[in-house]
C-alpha cells in the first residue's frame, strides 16, 4: 500500500474531522446494510414464493462477497486512490440497492446483494486506513472509538430502522432496498464533497492465484459454519475441509510471493493477534444478540417487530454515545483494563440477557442488555487502537485488512454460530419452554467465548511487543527531528529502584526518564512520580518543611527508605506519549501542548527509542530559524 502523503493545502484545509465524518458514515452504511434487509425476509419469502432455506442466501452470500473483497482493499487502495475508490464503492451500493428494489424474481434480487456485497467489503478497510492517517496521535483513540461506534451502530440500528419502515409501509420490503438506496446516495455526496486522496497513487499487481485461494478458504469455511447445524451436515464438513485446505495453501503462498496479497506478518505479533481474536469475539456476540434477540421475542412472545427492535434501542443509542469517551478513556489510561472490563461485561450480560429471555417484563431484558452493549463499546474502538499501534508503522496498512477482513468473519460466524446452536437446540423440544432453553445455550456459549477474550485482553495487553524484524527506517542526514532531539538520552531499566531514579535527576539536574528494556520503551518516570509515591506512602510527607522537621525520625526515615527501594516501575507512567522520528515538527508541537507534555521519547518504525525531544529544543529551533537577532 503506498505511504501516507500530506494533503494539498486547499485539502488540508477541510481538516481531519470533515474527511472522518465520511470515513464513520462509510462503516456505518457498511455494518448497516448486512442486516438492514434480513427483517424482511418473511415478506420476501411471501412475495417470491421461496423458502427459509432459499431466502438465508441473501445474507450469506452478502457475507461471503464482502469476506472475499475485504482482503483486496490494500491493492485498491495503493492502484486507485482513496477518494475515487470510495466513491466507487459507495456507487455499488446504490447500484446494488436499486437492482435489489426493482428485482423481479429472487435470482435477481441476489445478485443485487452481491453487488452491494463488492461496496461492504472495500468501504470498511478504507474508512480504518482513513482514520488512522489522519488521527492525531494523542486522539487515535477517540477517532478508533467513533469507528468502533458505527460498526456497532450499523447492524444494531438497521434492525430497529427496519423495523420502523416495514411498520409504516405495510410489510413491504421493497421499501426497505429504496430506504438504503437514498442514504448510500446521502454517503456518496458526503465522500464527493470530504474525502481527498490519503496515499499516493502506485502501481500494484493483484495476485491472482491467492485472491482465488483466499476466496475459496473462506467461502469454504464460511458456508461450511452457516449450513453445519442444518440437514445437509456431510455437505458441509466436506465444504469446511476444502475452505480449511485452500486457507493453508493461502497462508503458504503469502510466506514465498514477492508481493503477497496479504502480509500475515502482524499475526506473528501477539498483542495484535489477541486483539483481532477479542475483536471477533465482541462482534460475534453484538450480531448473535441483535439477531436472536427481537426474532425470539417476536416468536416466543408474540411481541410486533418493532417493539422487539425498541428492547435493543437504549443500549444502541447509549453504545454510540459512549465510544468516543472509551476512546479518550484508551487515550488517556491505556487498554490495560479496557478490554478485560469491556469483555467481562459482555460475558456477564449476554448471558444475563440469555437467561431473562424467559420472562415477560420487556423493561428487564433491556436493563441486562444495556451493560452488555456498553461492554461492546469499551472493547470495540480501543482493541483496534491497541492492535493496530501495537504493530511497526511499515505494517499498519496490513493489519488494517486483517481487521477489516476479520469483521467480516465474525459477522458470518456470529449469525451462523448463534442461530444454528438455536435451532439444533430448539428441534428437540417444543413450545417456549425449548425456545428458552435455546437462548440460554446460546448465552452460555458466548459466555464462554468472551471469558476467553477476557483471557486475551489481559494478556495482550500486558505482552511486550518484541522488536520488528524489518530493518530500521533509515534517517535522512538533513532529518529535522533528527537534528533537533537528543540522541544521549539518559535512561533506566524497569528494575531499577526509585532510589536510582533520584539520584539520576539530581545529579544530570533533569526532570524525568524512560524506562527501556531491549531497546523498547516500557515507561516513563518523572521526578513528580517520585515525590507523589512518597506522599502516598509516607503521611507524614505533606510539605518541604515537614520533611525537615521530620529528619531526626527514625520511623520517617525507615518509611521513606521503603519507598526508595521500590522498583521504579511501579511508580511509572505504562502508557508513554512517544513521537516519530519521521513526524514533523508541527505534529510533535501539537502532541506536546495538547497533552501538557514538556518532553516526549522519539521512536523509529520498530519502536525503538532512538532520542527525546522537549519544549526547549523546538522554542531554540524558532527562535534561531524564524525570530533571528
Amino acid at each position: 500500500m503506498a505511504s501516507p502523503t500530506t494533503p494539498s493545502s486547499s485539502e488540508h484545509a477541510r481538516g481531519s474531522q470533515t474527511i472522518m465524518v465520511a470515513a464513520a458514515l462509510a462503516a456505518f452504511i457498511a455494518t448497516f446494510n448486512e442486516t438492514f434487509l434480513n427483517v424482511g425476509f418473511t415478506p420476501i419469502m411471501a412475495d417470491l414464493g421461496i423458502n427459509v432455506a432459499t431466502v438465508q442466501w441473501l445474507a450469506t452470500a452478502y457475507m461471503l462477497g464482502a469476506a472475499v473483497m475485504t482482503p483486496t482493499a490494500g491493492f485498491f487502495i495503493t492502484r486507485f486512490g482513496t477518494k475515487p475508490l470510495f466513491l466507487a464503492t459507495t456507487s455499488a451500493l446504490i447500484i446494488g440497492g436499486a437492482v435489489t428494489a426493482l428485482a423481479p424474481n429472487f435470482t435477481v434480487l441476489l445478485i443485487g446483494r452481491i453487488i452491494q456485497s463488492i461496496g461492504t467489503g472495500l468501504l470498511v478497510p478504507i474508512g480504518m486506513m482513513v482514520a488512522l492517517t489522519v488521527a492525531p496521535k494523542p486522539k487515535i483513540g477517540k477517532y478508533m472509538g467513533i469507528m468502533g461506534s458505527m460498526t456497532t451502530l450499523g447492524p444494531s440500528i438497521a434492525i430497529l430502522a427496519s423495523g420502523v419502515v416495514l411498520e409504516l409501509t405495510g410489510n413491504n420490503w421493497r421499501a426497505l432496498s429504496w430506504v438504503f438506496t437514498a442514504l448510500s446516495v446521502i454517503v456518496f455526496l458526503v465522500g464527493l464533497t470530504t474525502v481527498y486522496n490519503i496515499s499516493d497513487n502506485a502501481k500494484a499487481r493483484l495476485d491472482y492465484p491467492s485472491l482465488a485461494l483466499v476466496a475459496i478458504g473462506l467461502i469454504g469455511l464460511l458456508y461450511g459454519i452457516s449450513t453445519i447445524f442444518g440437514p445437509a451436515k456431510i455437505t458441509a464438513e466436506a465444504t469446511f475441509v476444502v475452505g480449511l485446505v485452500a486457507m493453508w495453501l493461502f497462508v503458504r503462498r503469502q510466506e514465498v510471493v514477492d508481493k503477497p496479497l496479504i502480509n500475515l506478518a502482524p499475526l506473528k505479533v501477539y498483542p495484535f493477534a489477541a486483539g483481532v481474536l477479542v475483536n471477533v469475539v465482541a462482534l460475534i456476540i453484538v450480531f448473535s444478540m441483535n439477531i436472536l434477540v427481537p426474532t425470539h421475542l417476536q416468536n416466543v412472545q408474540g411481541t410486533s417487530g418493532l417493539t422487539a427492535s425498541l428492547v435493543l434501542f437504549p443500549a444502541i443509542l447509549l453504545a454510540a454515545v459512549f465510544g468516543p469517551i472509551a476512546g479518550n478513556i484508551y487515550d488517556s489510561k491505556g487498554p490495560r483494563w479496557l478490554l478485560p472490563v469491556g469483555m467481562g461485561l459482555m460475558a456477564v450480560f449476554a448471558l444475563a440477557t440469555a437467561y431473562l429471555m424467559r420472562v415477560d417484563a420487556l423493561w428487564l431484558i433491556t436493563l441486562a442488555y444495556i451493560p452488555a452493549i456498553l461492554g461492546s463499546a469499551l472493547t470495540i474502538g480501543p482493541v483496534q487502537s491497541f492492535a493496530l499501534g501495537s504493530l511497526p508503522r511499515q505494517l499498519n496498512p496490513d493489519g488494517v485488512t486483517i481487521f477489516s477482513t476479520s469483521f467480516q468473519i465474525a459477522g458470518c460466524v456470529g449469525t451462523a454460530l448463534s442461530t444454528g446452536i438455536y435451532g439444533a437446540v430448539l428441534a428437540q423440544g417444543d413450545g417456549a419452554g425449548a425456545a428458552n432453553n435455546a437462548f440460554l445455550t446460546v448465552g452460555v456459549v458466548l459466555f464462554v467465548l468472551a471469558a476467553g477474550a477476557v483471557v486475551l485482553g489481559y494478556t495482550g495487553t500486558r505482552a511486550h511487543t518484541p522488536a520488528a524484524t524489518a530493518p530500521a527506517t533509515v534517517q535522512p542526514a538533513d532529518s529535522l527531528v533528527n537534528e533537533l532531539m537528543k540522541t544521549d538520552v539518559y535512561h533506566l531499566a524497569p528494575t531499577a529502584t526509585i532510589r536510582e531514579a533520584l539520584h539520576m535527576f539530581v545529579n544530570n539536574r533533569i526532570s524525568g526518564v524512560p524506562l527501556i528494556s531491549d531497546g523498547q520503551l516500557r515507561g516513563f518516570v518523572s521526578d513528580g512520580d517520585v515525590l507523589d509515591a512518597i506522599g502516598d506512602s509516607v503521611p507524614t510527607f505533606t510539605t518541604p518543611y515537614a520533611l525537615l522537621k521530620n529528619e531526626d525520625s527514625a520511623e520517617f526515615s525507615t518509611d521513606v527508605a521503603a519507598v526508595l527501594s521500590r522498583p521504579v516501575s511501579t511508580i511509572a507512567t505504562e502508557s508513554v506519549i512517544t513521537v516519530n522520528v519521521n513526524d514533523d515538527l508541527g505534529h510533535i508541537s501539537s502532541v506536546l501542548a495538547d497533552r501538557h507534555l514538556k518532553k516526549a521519547p522519539v521512536v523509529d518504525d520498530t519502536g525503538r527509542v532512538v532520542g527525546i525531544i522537549n519544549r526547549s529544543d523546538i522554542n531554540r529551533y524558532l527562535v534561531s530559524t524564524y525570530v533571528g537577532s
